[in-house]
């Protein structure tokens, strides 16, 4: 089992451990119920049972405490409870009520002692904590203490009653029962319980196969993507230079084919940059800036690029809020939108910018009203390396992505349609 499934699905023991806290958390405030309701039932009934002495409120009231007592030591085992540590609970919880219901029928010294009832109590712990054998124990325990106590009683208060015979009968058969029966659905839950775990770690074994060949997958396909993308530049300089070699050329000709070589050496030198933007992001920066001048300098600059083409460059509505951000990134990424969008928009078309505060962040959208992005293309927008444009890199929206969820938010279309194709970024604040 991998490091990382440790960390996700816990271990069979700590489950199991973390089981018996809780059911044995449950079997205390049973007895502390039971225990109760005796001592209630005892009082109001204390014409048929006798007034409980003083013993009896006494040894009732110490075990109360004790069960108090156990409650929060078992509270502040959240860790969980080693096994050792979890049969000497059992055992000593178990053998404290048994004792407790022996004492108290000495104590009221009746027939047919009512502090009995707590006897299931031990049988019910050992069928969920313990195995058949120690469950059978203490079914006979139990059921030969009610029987050994019969006739003890009869032996001191003659004549025997057979009709309190049959109760013991009655009860023991019902005990003989209980305990077997609880055992048994228990264990068939431990073992569903197994079998669950084991398909979950198995589940989780293959969801991590999997995961590690994507991971592998996506790393085959940047590979492809950065060979692709140096490789044209690179023959073209290769080709231009080999060109410039001719010694049977003219000067012209060589100063086109060094002017080739030195523009594709830009464009290498700016493919090499993003390719480390994206694989390498820096952390953000982050310094206290109004939005404001970060959206309207975008647009100053964007207006460059869209004069061109007779396109007008918005900004507004604004939010004049002040937000602690790595203001180069966010400009950048706010940038490549800009551009992208005036790209994608036809003459005499319109680009906006605006920002909104909602719910403790900053939204911003960048607006076009150029055509929609296909469905096929807007699967793929975000994909390093896929590009529509001629002599793109297709790294400029997957680095804006980067750059968002880098600073708490997201990037996303949130309008596609003809005459509105919006890219919506969020950035915490």
């Amino acid at each position: 089992m991998t490091t990382s499934m440790r960390h996700r699905v816990p271990s069979i023991a700590q489950i199991e451990s973390q089981a018996f806290r809780r059911q044995q958390l449950a079997f205390c405030v049973l007895a502390l119920f039971v225990i109760a309701v005796l001592l209630l039932l005892h009082t109001l009934f204390a014409s048929l049972l006798g007034e409980p002495s003083g013993w009896v409120i006494f040894l009732l009231g110490l075990s109360f405490s004790a069960k108090i007592v156990e409650v929060l030591w078992l509270q502040g085992q959240s860790d969980g409870i080693s096994e050792r540590t979890a049969h000497l609970e059992t055992a000593l919880s178990s053998i404290g009520i048994f004792a407790l219901a022996v004492a108290l029928a000495f104590l009221t010294n009746r027939d047919d002692s009512p502090y009995f009832v707590l006897l299931a109590i031990p049988i019910l712990q050992c069928a969920y904590h313990c195995g058949l054998f120690q469950t059978l124990l203490a079914v006979v325990g139990s059921v030969g203490m009610i029987f050994w106590w019969s006739v003890h009683y009869f032996m001191l208060h003659p004549p025997a009653r057979r009709t309190e015979y049959l109760e013991s009968g009655m009860i023991a058969v019902i005990y003989a029962l209980m305990g077997p029966l609880v055992w048994y659905l228990v264990d068939q839950l431990n073992r569903k319980q197994a079998s669950l775990y084991e398909k979950m770690t198995e589940l989780e074994l293959a969801r991590e196969s999997l995961v590690e060949q994507e991971k592998l997958a996506a790393v085959g396909r940047f590979a492809s993507g950065i060979a692709h993308e140096i490789r044209n530049p690179v023959a073209m300089i290769v080709s231009s230079l080999a060109t410039a070699s001719y010694p049977e050329g003219s000067s012209i000709e060589r100063e086109e084919m060094f002017a080739i070589a030195a523009r594709e050496a830009r464009r290498l030198e700016k493919l090499t940059g993003d390719f480390l933007t994206y694989a390498r992001p820096s952390r953000p920066q982050r310094s206290q800036i109004a939005l404001a001048d970060i959206l309207h300098h975008v647009a100053e600059v964007s207006r460059v690029r869209a004069s061109g083409g007779s396109i007008d460059v918005a900004c507004g509505p604004v939010d004049d809020s002040v937000v602690e951000i790595d203001a180069a990134q966010v400009e950048g990424a706010l940038l490549n939108l800009s551009l992208n969008a005036i790209d994608a928009t036809p003459a005499g078309g319109k680009v906006k910018l605006r920002s909104l505060s909602e719910n403790g962040t900053v939204r911003i959208d960048v607006e076009n009203s150029g055509m929609q992005i296909s469905e096929e293309n807007l699967s793929r927008i975000f994909e390093p390396f896929f590009t529509t444009k001629p002599g793109g890199t297709g790294l400029g929206l997957a680095i804006a992505r980067g750059v968002a969820m880098a600073h708490g938010g997201n990037l996303w279309v949130s309008s596609n349609s003809d005459g509105s194709v919006v890219f919506t970024m969020t950035l915490a604040r």
